[in-house]
């Protein structure tokens, strides 16, 4: 048993955190995806380690929301992407919107850390399904 758990949202976020939840809770967001870089060793090990594990999914406040299997852990390319996280992430076959949004999402803060995002970006995949909602 693993103590991992995903984590959508933070404090300013716009309301992202809560959007992503809401589509996880109705089975269009099926997987989620960060660079490498954002990894220690010992993070990427507790990602890897989850994979056919239950975990909990919290929001910005650290409250459980759902519950979901990790069915797959997985490295692919930014430029690149695997379809199971394309289409996990709701953008269907079309990679180059998911590489559009992400490059939006991450793009300044990498630069900033000394890690410009590349075609070669290795990214880091977590494939899911629902298991059961929480009542908050």
């Amino acid at each position: 048993m693993t103590d991992y758990r995903l984590e959508f949202g933070w404090p300013g976020d716009g309301g992202l955190g809560e959007r992503l939840i809401r589509e996880v809770i109705d089975g269009e967001k099926t997987a989620t995806c960060a660079p490498r870089s954002d990894y220690t060793e010992e993070e990427l090990a507790e990602v890897v380690s989850s994979q056919g594990q239950t975990v909990d999914v919290v929001d910005e406040n650290d409250n459980p929301r759902c519950r979901v299997r990790m069915l797959a852990v997985y490295e692919t390319t930014f430029g690149l992407p695997a379809p199971g996280v394309v289409r996990g992430e709701g953008f269907g076959d079309d990679a180059e919107a998911f590489r559009r949004d992400h490059r939006e999402a991450w793009a300044e803060e990498m630069e900033e850390e000394g890690n410009p995002l590349s075609d070669d970006t290795v990214l880091v995949v977590e494939e899911f399904e629902l298991v059961e909602v929480v009542d908050a």
